[in-house]
């Protein structure tokens, strides 16, 4: 491995975003933040939408601060959230800012698609996604209704690590994994579904072309290179999909684990040679979406700290700092309010804490009151949701499961991860913090040539960090809890 080899990571998160550079020198990669800045959604004309200039305009911030530090970077990775995309004209311009999967459009459109198109049995036959009305698919179906213009006079649609690929590089790839969560792409031919496409009136060559993690897209154009100072660096099409570039930095020992990548969304699942896709993972609403080298990230996406970001915003009287917040939650009395942190309520209700107390309400619990016993429930619940999921894991996976790795965020919360050691009955290790990033990193490494496959990446993200250890604890209160939890969901209606 070469030594002090930089490379220049974009990691775009739902609600924030930031650049990083990463150095591989004697067998371990450091991580150094640059810039990070905030990704707010637009609400206008009824709807919500991703300002992609301002994203862009960060990234070219970045870049200008590496070219004035004169870091020599050997190339530039993106990676963001999955399934929304940017429609761009005949003449090369962006139609309009992309919609956010958290928009209203396409409430309803899902059912209304199942029966005028394609049938949810087939559309996940051939697919293997999770069901989520904000997919790709039905974001396309919905336009499409609407009759919205951008969508009607799109010449590429690009799904949004790739729309800012080709803003800095003019070339259009559609990346795989980030591809992967479309619900439009078949995991067995790797491709983009004919029918699918056809069913929202659209054809392939709408789409840019299919490559793997590791391609090159291009180099900067002159017009980036003049703004930033710097030469014609390469873009790598990384693992497009964040969650993609996080599991692939899974510091795992061996392939018998599941992960838990912990942030806004929390997204539980394992890692397969091939899709799992039968009646089971059907009504379980489980997804296979594409990992690296071929793998697949069998998973399940749940709604992780989305909850408590959104309550944090409403509370006025609740510390600022996290710890001490947190340590507030841990005094109050365990399992007052357990609720499913993946009720439809709770997907973006005006009032996260009314939401919160009205679940509470109409299941005949405690109703919280104050930041302290939201946030606890909060905890409990993602750590009791948690092992509902990570039960299904090991029924349908082929291989023991021996250990829970965290990371993202939410790795950092350790009386999370404390309870869901507890929920789950297994060991969980939490770390890194920075998984994405270092997945988009290690990835691009690899490209270059400075690491062998993804075994090497692990081992030396492994060689970079400290993990933390949590072993399970309160095994029989945790078993009462789960019973509770399992009764408060059959009877407000499982998801």
């Amino acid at each position: 491995m070469e030594s002090n080899k930089c490379f220049f990571a974009v990691d775009l998160g739902a609600t924030s975003g930031r650049t990083i550079v990463g150095t591989l020198a004697g067998g371990k990669v450091n991580l150094e933040e640059l810039t990070r800045f905030d990704n707010n959604l637009i609400e206008t004309g009824g709807h919500f939408y991703w300002d992609i200039y301002a994203l862009y305009n960060e990234i070219i911030k970045g870049l200008k601060l590496v070219a004035q530090r004169n870091i020599p970077v050997a190339s530039i990775g993106i990676d963001t959230w999955g399934v929304d995309f940017v429609c761009i004209g005949d003449d090369g311009a962006i139609l309009r800012n992309p919609l956010a999967y958290r928009d209203p459009h396409t409430f309803g459109k899902m059912e209304e698609y199942f029966g005028n198109e394609v049938s949810k049995e087939e559309v996940y036959r051939i697919t293997g996604i999770q069901f989520m009305n904000f997919n790709s698919l039905f974001q396309l179906y919905a336009m499409k209704r609407d009759g919205n213009s951008a969508f009607k006079n799109a010449e590429k649609i690009l799904f949004m690590p790739d729309a800012l690929g080709w803003m800095l590089t003019g070339n259009a790839v559609c990346e795989y994994t980030i591809a992967s969560t479309s619900q439009m792409l078949d995991p067995r031919t790797k491709q983009l579904d004919e029918k699918l496409l056809a069913s929202v009136g659209l054809t392939r060559d709408k789409f840019g072309t299919m490559v793997k993690p590791g391609h090159c897209i291009g180099t900067l154009t002159e017009e980036v290179q003049k703004m930033t100072g710097l030469g014609a660096i390469p873009v790598i099409a990384v693992a497009g999909h964040d969650t993609g570039s996080a599991v692939a930095a899974v510091p795992a020992k061996d392939e018998n684990f599941a992960y838990l990548s912990s942030g806004t969304w929390s997204l539980m699942g394992i890692e397969t040679k091939n899709a799992i896709i039968n009646d089971v993972s059907y009504e379980r609403n489980f997804t296979n979406e594409g990992g690296i080298e071929g793998t697949t990230r069998f998973l399940k996406n749940i709604c992780g700290m989305w909850l408590y970001e959104r309550c944090r915003k409403e509370w006025t009287d609740a510390p600022k700092s996290h710890t001490e917040l947190i340590a507030e939650a841990m005094k109050q009395p365990a399992f007052q309010s357990i609720i499913n942190p993946d009720d439809s309520m709770f997907a973006n209700p005006s009032s996260m804490v009314d939401a919160i107390r009205q679940y509470c309400r109409e299941t005949g619990q405690h109703v919280p009151e104050g930041y302290a016993e939201i946030s606890r429930c909060i905890f409990e619940s993602l750590a009791l949701r948690y092992r509902q999921v990570f039960g299904y894991l090991k029924e349908m996976s082929s291989f023991p499961i021996d250990v829970l790795h965290i990371i993202g965020g939410g790795s950092l919360n350790n009386y999370l991860n404390q309870f869901t050691s507890n929920s789950t009955g297994v060991e969980v290790l939490a770390g890194p913090q920075e998984g994405t990033a270092l997945g988009n990193i290690m990835i691009q490494a690899k490209a270059a040539g400075d690491v062998k496959d993804i075994w090497d990446m692990r081992r030396i993200i492994a060689n970079s960090l400290s993990l933390k250890h949590f072993v399970p604890q309160d095994k029989e209160l945790w078993e009462e809890a789960y019973g509770r939890y399992l009764t408060v969901i059959d009877n407000k209606g499982a998801c």
